[in-house]
């Protein structure tokens, strides 16, 4: 509980507890950032879009065992990868505690339904498309 309880201090400060402890939203980061790893790590998106239908495919699993599969798994990860997981993720909360405004500005522009971070892109076109 260590870092997991480092975090949430950081948490509750940029989104407030609403935010914090909203599980869809919450659910949404999570997934984007574990694609915005495998990415650097070199996984292409067919491969990603073939995993997703694969475990979407399959029954869901118990929430506890698989945050254990995603820990071994990252660890795991970590260690091909020549990279201390621990320290990884203390030099990232502390560069995130200095980017509380921004992160906070982007949840703001964010749509109010939808997994996507920032803002509708659907909507950002249309404004431009009235501004013309």
């Amino acid at each position: 509980m260590l870092f997991q309880g480092a975090v949430a201090p950081w948490v509750e400060a940029c989104f407030g507890k609403e935010i914090a402890n909203d599980r869809t939203e919450r659910n949404h980061r999570f997934l984007e950032e574990a694609l915005e790893l495998v990415q650097a790590a070199g996984c292409t998106a067919t491969e990603a879009h073939q995993l997703v239908d694969y475990v979407f495919g399959r029954p869901v699993g118990e929430l506890e065992q698989e945050i254990g599969g995603v820990m071994v798994t990252l660890a795991s990860l970590c260690l091909a990868h020549d990279v201390c997981m621990h320290t990884c993720g203390v030099t990232e909360l502390t560069r995130v505690w200095g980017k509380i405004d921004r992160i906070r500005a982007k949840q703001a522009a964010k749509p109010a339904f939808g997994p996507l971070p920032g803002p509708d892109p659907v909507s950002a076109d249309s404004r431009r498309e009235g501004e013309e």
